[in-house]
This record gives C-alpha cells, structure tokens and sequence, in this order.
C-alpha cells in the first residue's frame, strides 16, 4: 500500500523543512511514504527546501489559490499510484507525527476519508480567531442537518484520503476546498471519520484563505449558501417559495373578503397586487426547487461518468508506469 503525504505552500522555507522531516518513516500496513509538495507561486526558498528535505515538487508557476491546488494535488497522487493520501499544510500548525492516527482507520478498513478534527472538546483551540471558531461550528452544524450525519470540524486541512475518494473528488470552488470536499464525499456515501488532532495558532500568523475577517465571513456564508442550494434544492427553494405563497394566500384572501363586503378594493387595492407578487414569485421558487432537483439527478449521473473515466486514465496510466 502506497501512501503520498503532500503539502500546498506558499513561501513555507522557514516551517516546510522540519515538516517534512518529521513526518513519519514507518507505518503500519504502508509499504511505501512518498512525500510531495505543491508550490503554489512561492517567492522564497520553498522549492529548494523541498527538494532539500526529500520531497517531490510540483510548481504552479504562480499563485492559483488553494482549491485549484488541491483538485491539483489530487490528480497527481493518483498518477503516483497512491493507494492512500494525506493533507497537511507546510507552516506546523498540525502536528506530522499524528499522521498515523489518520491513516490508520482506512488501512483497517473503517473509513474511506479521515478528517482532523480540532474541537474534541468542543473548546476552541489557543489563539484561534473566534470568528473562524463561530465560522467552522456553523458550517458543520448546517452540513450535518444536510447529510444527516454528525460532524465537528469540516474545515481543518489535515486529512486522509483512500484511492476512492481521490477519484470521486471534483472541487469546482475557487476560494478553499475544505467544506466542498466534505459535502461531496458525503453526498457520496462514502465512510467519514474524524480523529482527534493537535492544532497550534501562532499569535500574529496571517491565513492564506483568511485575508480579512470580513471576507472570511461573508465566503463562509456563501458556500453555506451554495451548499443548501445543491445539496438539497427542494428544501431550500421550498422555503424560499413557501413563505412567500402564505404571504401572498394571506394577501389574497383579506382582498377577496373586502370586495365580497364592499363590492370594491379600494382602499386595499395595493394588498391584492402585493399578494399576487408573493403568490407569483413563491410559486415560481417551488418551480425552481422541481428543476434543481431534475438537474441535480442528471449532475450526479456525470459525476458518476466522471469517476469511472479517471479511473480507467489513472489505472492505465499506473500499469504504464509498472
């Protein structure tokens, strides 16, 4: 069993070093650790660090921003014949030598995708931003009703993948990957886990993702968005259209009960427009939620498609390679 440990940097030369160091030699039912970093555009030493340190490097050539290097990093540990793949970034927030405790539940068997999780407590670690705190809790909270499963950490970036889940991933965001991977794969059904993981915020340390709270949190809110939307389109179009439609109804009926007593809508007459507009539109929005959910059908039947074509490229290319 293959394993590629691989980290995303970006100007890393001061931490990439004792990173890949340390990370684990031996494992047990691995025969083989491979380790691989992906230079996303960096200006200072990080290739020649990498290279230093006994990494195979991967150059974007210029910044292409995390998700695009991670849907990057997923296709090439699959041409390296990787049976198992591990995430960690290259700054030594995550500890290298908890990288067993990830891999450990897919070797046995137990778990297709491993996820650190930083909050076994429930506590929010040292350090950390409370916005990213109420941020992560949020999203997990909405991701679980979702897929009505449990989790508590759906953002962390140390993480453990089997062959399975790397052919199935396809991250169409363009902001990070971290929330999209967890919809996706547990959209998919495939065996989750999350491990206990330690996580150390330096005080001062500036986020690649995170450049401005405000930012942070209004991405945060939009894939939360996205994510309703796709993941469950007659839900969220049904509420959508719903509360209009009883507003409208309402509307409607205290008009139709004015004209029967009156014989006219004056002075109301704005009411009855109103309702029309509410009933119009929230009819419109359940209209939407039918179409989303039909289009949603025909995506999972391409993602399917999609999957058994990298599986048969990257098989072939493997038996090439042998």
């Amino acid at each position: 069993m293959k394993l590629v440990i691989f980290s995303i940097c970006l100007n890393e030369e001061k931490t990439l070093g004792e990173v890949l160091d340390r990370m684990p030699k031996k494992i047990d039912g691995v025969d083989e650790i491979v380790k691989f970093v992906i230079d996303d555009g960096s200006s200072d030493k990080t290739v020649e660090v990498a290279k230093k340190h006994g990494a195979i490097v991967y150059s974007n050539g210029r910044q292409k921003k995390l998700a695009y290097s991670f849907q990057l990093a997923c296709d090439k540990v699959l041409e390296m014949g990787a049976d198992i793949a591990v995430n960690i970034d290259g700054d030594l927030q995550f500890i290298p030598e908890e990288i067993p405790s990830l891999v450990k539940p897919i070797v046995d068997g137990h778990a297709d995708f491993v996820a650190g999780n930083r909050f076994p407590d429930g506590q929010r670690p040292k350090n950390m931003p409370f916005s990213k705190y109420i941020g992560n809790k949020l999203g997990a909270y909405i991701l679980s009703k979702l897929t009505k499963m449990k989790f508590f950490d759906v953002t962390a970036g140390f993480r453990a993948y089997n062959r399975e889940t790397l052919l199935s991933m396809n991250i169409n965001n363009k902001f990070t990957y971290t929330q999209e991977a967890f919809q996706l794969l547990a959209s998919k059904n495939f065996n989750i886990v999350q491990v206990p993981i330690t996580m150390e915020y330096f005080p001062g340390r500036k986020s690649r993702v995170v450049t401005s709270i405000s930012y942070y949190v209004f991405t945060s809110a939009f894939n939360i968005f996205r994510s309703f939307k796709d993941f469950a389109p007659i839900q969220f179009f049904g509420i959508l259209g719903i509360v209009p439609i009883i507003l409208g109804t309402a509307c409607l009926i205290f008009i139709a009960i004015h004209w029967l007593n009156t014989g006219v809508f004056f002075p109301y007459k704005f009411v009855g427009l109103a309702g029309l507009y509410f009933f119009t539109f929230g009819f419109f929005m359940l209209i939407f939620g039918v179409l989303s959910d039909m289009l949603g059908k025909m995506l999972n039947n391409q993602e399917k498609l999609l999957y058994y074509s990298k599986k048969n490229y990257f098989n072939n290319r493997e038996k090439k390679r042998k």
